[in-house]
């Protein structure tokens, strides 16, 4: 411990009921509630981390009553009890504090707020720095120079002026403020009628509550009557509301030291209390292992009845079998015999034939099952002519599927599990026991591979090839409708991708558990993302047609204006979607330089040439800002009010998991996540997403995420600091770089700064930034030399990372996800140093679409429990959008806070902003 640092004191009450009523009633396989646990315990080791040199403490309110029952007997008087499934976690969250090694406080006869409070007297008296970590606002008047409040779920630090601005009022008057206020939670009785308002107004008028009862009688109204009435009662509120100084403890600041952590007890505590991910990082840590413990953790944590599914003895199946026994069912007695076997099978994988409509529309036309090598069964639902032959009716066939799709004891692989879950429940059949996506394990094992479609995979890992679409339905003027098939084409062409998929299922999960850090990835962020993605996708977001319908009519205006301003500018009408012609009038009219050709030698035209020439010359600006106008009308204004679902009212994109290298989701049909936020246009787009009537939208937002993993991931101990202290981080750096005092940095050294920033961490070169801030190049490389000198560990970790990416051809997220690099040795000079910007900035990218789906997995499995009138909408890289009902706000910000802030465990804090409002503009 550095006894410069500073002394955190936790005021662990105020953060178990805020814990509480935040996350989700979790239990553990014996059924105690471990969500406060959990919560409590997640709040400490985040500091611990932001704050590796600091001594902490915990306090709690002991049981029983305090001096101010004594007091005042009716004090808290009015407070319901403790829950008690709240009440049962009160022992198990000391025993953990303890087993870490923390000093953990529980005076009697005083509360929590006392024992915080002298300590914090002490260690100012000393000249040493506290920090208090709270969420109760009564703290606030113990705000000084050396003394600091932190809020770690909502990201809140009241320092003097903090309090003054959040207050109106500063720290010495926080105690006045509460009395005159009362505060209906403790029963403190206050001044009745006096409100907030009333309070801040007379003691920015007289200072203090003796000053507000020396100059009563000049108070007129009935609100002057009830405090000359109630003059007594506000002196006992003042005496209620004032945290002791002075209580008479055991322990000294001195002796505020945390001993080493005691792992094996805290491995038992982890194991007992099922918290999977603490288990991980002391088995990471060296921690052996016991054959009991480790039996007792398989159970406790559920693994067995995950892990069974996988655990059929691969020897028995044949991956190479060129075996084809297909059988086309016929019958419900069949289908009966079928729904049978199938429910026995170790691993049951299912395809369908569908109507290739969206999702939303989509009908089955025929099933595949399969649950052994080179066999399956095809049922034929919607075959044109089926149920006039007698055979097969749909609704029969389907009340026969519905039980074995939906048991969750059936465990079931499919490839792309996500679009079949939609597929199934449009005709009211909500699959249960989902255990393996080839779709997602191919991504996984290899996320730059240019297609995980079932051919590719199958080719690729099985060299067993597959036909596509058209072997089954023709192509042109022959092209038949899915339902105009045959059942016997249908199951030659669908039989034999459900074996497939079956084959892949053991294949890839194989390969997975060779790498271990690959099987956790896919099963504990992919696989688990899937069905937030899809309930997601089903729920939509509401739009308004007619704002985007006025947007197009405005947009239109516009681009007529721009396109005159265009013509005459250039002293003729062309065409300005014509490259050729928009050349001509560019490069050989108006003989602009021409800065880079194309491949054929022709003047470049493109969007970053535009972008360099509009810097010295006004046509290629005028030209770019019609290139983007038009594509926001043809994109969204014009494109989306088509797209809205009729039955819903709703917009439903598609949350492409496979796609990006890094991690991150993609949208598509209609891509949603590249709404421009910087035009004033793009945001008017935003404005037509909207709450449905009595919601609201809120968006929770990681602030500077990439530069925070950065952090982390350089272990710079400038970046470090500065994050960790809650210091705006561009400041800093244009502290740092331009060798200025932080108040006496500008704005315009801010926004160079946060270029250099930015840019850094996507291998940007001086040229590169040279160009984005309209410098010489020159200096922009002194602000690159500079930036490394005063933040070394960034340049090393770079260095480290180009090295690493060379000599295994890989990098990694902090949670293990590859980002294979083929480029990294490229004879190609280009190729190759597109690869090593690639190798700097994937880690930080990846890590972050790593952070937000194991966000968005905890907030998913908090909101089904119903507690909230919430749902979750949309994903856009590192923000969330939530739909709420209005009455569920506050408890949904804080729990959405405490998630994202808590996905993963970082050397320096996650912070979160949060905004709420009737459309997405607004929230954002």
């Amino acid at each position: 411990m550095s006894a410069d640092s500073p002394l955190i004191l936790i005021d662990g009450s105020s953060y178990l009921f805020r814990a509480f009523h935040a996350l989700p009633p979790l239990v553990n396989s014996k059924g105690q509630p471990t969500g406060a646990i959990k919560g409590v315990i997640s709040m400490i080791r985040s500091l611990q981390k932001s704050h590796p040199d600091s001594p902490i403490a915990v306090v709690f309110d002991a049981k029983g009553e305090t001096f101010r029952n004594k007091v005042y007997a009716d004090y808290k008087a009015h407070r319901p009890p403790m829950p008690d499934e709240l009440r049962s976690q009160i022992e198990p969250i000391h025993h953990i504090i303890t087993a870490m090694g923390l000093p953990l406080l529980v005076v009697p006869d005083v509360e929590a707020d006392d024992v915080i409070g002298t300590l914090a007297a002490q260690a100012t008296a000393q000249q040493r720095d506290t920090l208090v970590s709270t969420g109760d606002k009564d703290l606030a008047q113990l705000v000084s120079d050396h003394v600091v409040l932190i809020n770690t779920m909502t990201g809140e630090r009241l320092d003097p002026p903090g309090v003054q601005k959040k207050f109106s009022l500063p720290p010495e008057r926080i105690i006045d403020f509460l009395a005159l206020t009362g505060d209906k939670v403790d029963n403190i009785p206050g001044v009745p009628g006096v409100g907030p308002k009333t309070a801040i107004k007379w003691l920015q008028e007289y200072d203090s509550v003796e000053g507000v009862i020396a100059n009563a009688d000049e108070i007129g109204g009935k609100i002057g009557e009830k405090l000359r009435d109630n003059i007594d009662q506000l002196r006992l509120s003042f005496e209620l509301a004032t945290i002791k100084l002075d209580v008479d403890l055991d322990v000294t600041i001195k002796e505020l030291i945390p001993e080493s952590p005691d792992r094996e007890q805290l491995l038992a505590l982890f194991t007992e209390f099922e918290f999977k991910s603490w288990i991980k990082e002391l088995e990471a840590d060296g921690i052996e292992v016991s054959v009991e413990q480790m039996a007792a953790m398989r159970d406790n944590l559920g693994i067995e009845e995950v892990e069974e599914a996988a655990q059929t003895d691969l020897s028995s199946l044949d991956l190479d079998t060129d075996q084809k026994d297909f059988t086309l069912v016929d019958s419900l007695d069949v289908l009966q015999k079928v729904a049978g076997d199938a429910k026995k099978a170790s691993l049951l994988a299912i395809d369908v034939l569908d109507s290739g409509e969206h999702y939303m529309q989509a009908t089955i036309i025929g099933m595949a099952l399969s649950w052994a090598s080179g066999q399956a069964v095809y049922i034929p639902l919607a075959h044109d002519g089926l149920e006039s032959s007698g055979a097969l009716d749909r609704r029969r066939c389907l009340e026969f599927l519905k039980p074995l799709m939906e048991d969750p004891g059936v465990h079931k692989a499919a490839h792309d599990t996500k679009r079949l879950t939609h597929l199934l429940q449009n005709h009211d059949i909500h699959v249960d026991g989902w255990r393996f996506d080839t779709h997602l394990a191919s991504y996984v094992l290899n996320s730059v591979a240019s297609n995980h479609s079932l051919e590719d995979v199958s080719h690729y890992y099985l060299q067993k090839s597959l036909e596509k679409l058209d072997a089954l339905i023709g192509s042109g003027r022959q092209k038949l409708a899915l339902s105009q098939t045959s059942a016997q084409d249908a199951m030659q062409w669908l039989a034999p991708r459900v074996d497939m998929a079956l084959r892949l299922a053991h294949q890839l999960r194989s390969q997975l558990e060779s790498t271990g850090e690959l099987w956790g990835l896919y099963r504990y962020y992919e696989l688990a993302l899937s069905p937030v993605l899809q309930r997601m996708e089903r729920t939509g977001i509401a739009v308004d047609p007619q704002r985007l319908h006025e947007q197009s009519r405005a947009l239109s205006a516009r681009l007529k204006e721009l396109e005159e301003q265009v013509y005459s500018a250039a002293g003729e009408t062309f065409n300005l979607g014509s490259p050729k012609q928009l050349q001509a009038i560019l490069y050989d009219k108006l003989n602009l330089p021409v800065l880079k050709k194309t491949p054929k030698g022709q003047p470049s035209t493109a969007e970053a040439v535009l972008q360099e020439l509009a810097l010295d010359y006004e046509l290629p600006g005028m030209i770019m800002e019609h290139r983007g106008l038009s594509k926001l009308k043809s994109t969204y204004t014009e494109k989306l009010p088509l797209q809205i679902n009729a039955g819903t009212g709703r917009i439903h994109s598609t949350f492409q998991q496979a796609v990006a290298a890094t991690g991150r989701l993609s949208s598509t049909d209609p891509n949603l996540q590249n709404i421009p936020i910087r035009s004033v246009e793009g945001r008017k787009i935003r404005q037509a997403f909207v709450a449905a009537p009595g919601y609201k939208l809120l968006a929770a937002d990681y602030s500077q995420v990439e530069l925070r993993i950065m952090a982390h991931l350089s272990q710079d101990k400038g970046l470090v600091t500065a994050f960790a202290n809650a210091q705006d981080v561009h400041r800093a750096t244009a502290s740092e770089v331009f060798g200025v005092a932080l108040d006496e940095v500008t704005a315009e050294q801010r926004r160079r700064a946060k270029a250099i920033n930015f840019g850094l961490i996507y291998g940007m070169s001086a040229f590169g930034l040279a160009r984005q801030l309209g410098i010489e190049r020159h200096d922009a490389q002194q602000y690159v030399d500079r930036y490394f000198e005063r933040y070394p560990g960034v340049q090393d970790y770079m260095e480290r990372t180009r090295e690493l990416a060379e000599s295994q051809g890989y990098v990694e997220t902090l949670f293990g996800r590859r980002l294979y690099l083929p480029d990294i040795k490229a004879g190609n000079g280009m190729l190759r140093k597109a690869a090593q910007r690639t190798a700097i900035n994937a880690p930080m990218q990846g890590t972050a679409a790593d952070i937000i789906k194991q966000a968005m997995v905890d907030i998913d499995h908090w909101l089904q429990t119903g507690v909230l009138d919430a749902r979750l909408v949309l994903q856009v890289h590192d923000e969330l959008i939530f739909e709420v009902s209005d009455n569920d706000v506050p408890l949904l910000s804080d729990g959405v806070r405490f998630r994202m802030a808590s996905a993963a465990s970082l050397d320096v804090p996650l912070v979160v902003d949060i905004g709420v409002g009737d459309n997405w503009d607004q929230a954002h």
